[in-house]
């Protein structure tokens, strides 16, 4: 096996000592510019890297920053969502050089015994927290840590609440550690709502993710607030939860079109279930959109292949990923928490949706 090229390997082959070396690779002053640019070529041409653990127990940075996800791996593997987001943070953390540290685990707690985990042995400069909570225990660890973070979705306080903001600037609730970068689903779904209202639906209901999850809560607030401004209670419009998987969207379309009034138009919290709902539909001769019109939250070529082609809401999830690594390379940096607000989705109006029957 290949033996690592280490400082004695560099120092001999540039006729150096070794603290000279280590005093060049490590920015010290100490060397003349010419060695100092002799020992970078020699440690180039050997193919040397830093040793991050070694760098971590010394007090430096590791060059790694972590990601954790506590959701239902089952919910994983179909879902394009953080497969795009986590596309956008390797982009931005390939071309700063700095190692993306990612885990699976099965619920919150668990998270943030990995987040104190990696603070005791150094492993992460920062993190990447996904899916806030309404009710949320990790800021308060994260800032009780003092591990750098960035919080991808609603802005949260250390007291777990959400927050609010716009543009670059400081926190709406003030920080040693933590920033966010928001998406705007209250105004995502409102524009949801706004398209099937304008089409003449009055039964609507919501086809929601997990119940704790902060964008939920956003998402099912402003469907409420948007029908009772147009005169629709909840027997019209409505939410109903479940774990984000096609098994379980598909459930909740068969419950909600057995109802005796049922709705004229489903919205999916995502693409694989808008999917499952469809087949639902077709199985149960249900036509769409003559009868039916279906909304899927996020796009993806799944919307795209489907017949009919689903109406989706069209964001750029990748840039989303972007916008969070370099908030949290920012803060690695020296910048202060703050709050990014990425671009809002828009809806792509497709064949499944439509007016309803006339005598609905």
């Amino acid at each position: 096996m290949a033996r690592r090229p280490t400082i004695k390997d560099i120092a001999r082959q540039a006729g150096v000592s070794e603290s000279a070396v280590s005093f060049a690779l490590n920015d010290r002053p100490g060397v003349s510019q010419d060695t100092r640019a002799r020992i970078r070529c020699v440690a180039e041409e050997l193919g040397w890297q830093p040793n991050s653990a070694a760098r971590a127990l010394s007090g430096e940075r590791s060059g790694t920053v972590g990601l954790v996800l506590a959701r239902p791996a089952h919910t994983l593997g179909v879902e394009s969502f953080f497969l795009q987001l986590v596309s956008g943070i390797q982009e931005v953390l390939s071309a700063a050089r700095t190692a993306l540290l990612f885990q699976v685990v099965e619920d919150i707690d668990a998270e943030c015994a990995v987040y104190r985990r990696w603070w005791a042995e150094r492993r992460v400069d920062g993190v990447l927290v996904v899916d806030p909570r309404t009710s949320d225990p990790r800021p308060a660890l994260l800032e009780g840590l003092a591990l750098p973070a960035v919080t991808v979705g609603e802005a949260l306080s250390s007291a777990g609440g959400l927050g609010d903001g716009a543009g670059r600037g400081p926190s709406p609730a003030p920080s040693a550690t933590l920033s966010s970068v928001r998406a705007d689903d209250a105004g995502a779904m409102a524009q949801v709502l706004e398209h099937l209202y304008g089409l003449g639906h009055r039964r609507i209901v919501h086809v929601a993710g997990l119940p704790g999850l902060a964008h939920t809560v956003r998402r099912m607030e402003s469907l409420r607030a948007e029908a009772a401004r147009r005169g629709l209670g909840p027997d019209q419009v409505r939410s109903v939860v479940t774990d984000y998987s096609d098994a379980e969207g598909a459930a909740a379309t068969r419950r909600v079109l057995a109802e005796p009034n049922p709705p004229t138009a489903l919205v999916y919290d995502n693409d694989v279930m808008a999917v499952a709902g469809s087949a639902v539909a077709a199985e149960l001769g249900i036509p769409v959109p003559g009868r039916l019109s279906i909304v899927a939250w996020d796009d993806s070529a799944l919307c795209r292949v489907t017949h009919p082609r689903l109406t989706a809401l069209v964001r750029d999830t990748a840039g989303f990923g972007r916008l969070a690594a370099e908030e949290l390379l920012a803060v690695l940096a020296g910048s202060p928490p703050g709050v990014r607000i990425s671009e809002r989705p828009r809806l792509e109006p497709r064949e499944s949706t439509a007016p309803p029957p006339a005598h609905t």
